[in-house]
């Protein structure tokens, strides 16, 4: 498992069904190691902050498996950081990545928070209107890291697993109950025990549950 490609890229303004728009969806990759904080890499920003960005959403990882699947269905090549994603991998898919794993990448310790959920950007970005409806279809989402502890990252970096987290909370199925499977009551509360996921996670699925008594 490693780091493919290492992105960043500070808000940008772009049109959007006639009307400008602040996105940080444009990433480019970067060369030597980048320090990596609580907040984030250096150099990188997100222009949403209520769905973007924080400690739960320090880095954006996308598993570059998933790329030749999107060239085919979008009809051309894509460039590197074609998903916003800080963090292109090589190892990494959303069935087998669990919520709470641990990863040691260069001199940082990583632990996953949640599933990239998708949004209206990724159309901005691509063109096709039901792309996001299409990531969710696939489960080709990517997900996010939360910083255990601050160092340096780099393109190349492996990634090593150093801790298990919850075998029954993969990327795939917590992404699952974020949409399609959103009336799932059971599922729901088995999240509700697992304290690495992101507390904003956590909390839209308790609502959800107290909603539906």
């Amino acid at each position: 498992m490693n780091i493919q490609s290492l992105n960043v890229g500070m808000p940008v303004e772009v049109s959007y069904r006639d009307k400008p728009l602040q996105t940080g969806i444009y990433k480019v990759p970067v060369s030597g190691p980048l320090p990596l904080t609580a907040a984030g890499l250096a150099g990188d920003g997100q222009a949403d902050l209520v769905n973007h960005g924080g400690p739960d959403k320090a880095v954006c990882v996308y598993p570059s498996e998933h790329y030749a699947y999107w060239e085919s269905w979008l009809g051309r090549k894509l460039d590197p950081a074609a998903f916003g994603e800080n963090a292109t991998t090589s190892g990494l898919r959303e069935t087998e990545v669990c919520i709470g794993d641990i990863y040691e990448i260069g001199t940082a310790l990583v632990q996953v928070s949640q599933p990239r959920y998708p949004c209206f950007k990724l159309s901005q970005k691509h063109g096709p209107d039901d792309m996001p409806a299409e990531v969710l279809k696939t489960g080709y989402s990517g997900f996010y890291l939360r910083v255990l502890r601050e160092g340096e990252i780099a393109a190349g970096s492996e990634v090593i697993k150093v801790a298990s987290g919850e075998a029954n909370a993969t990327i795939a199925r917590v992404l699952h109950l974020m949409g399609a499977g959103r009336g799932d009551k059971e599922g729901l509360r088995e999240m509700l025990d697992v304290e690495a996921l992101a507390s904003g996670i956590r909390d839209s699925f308790r609502k959800r549950l107290e909603e539906a008594q």
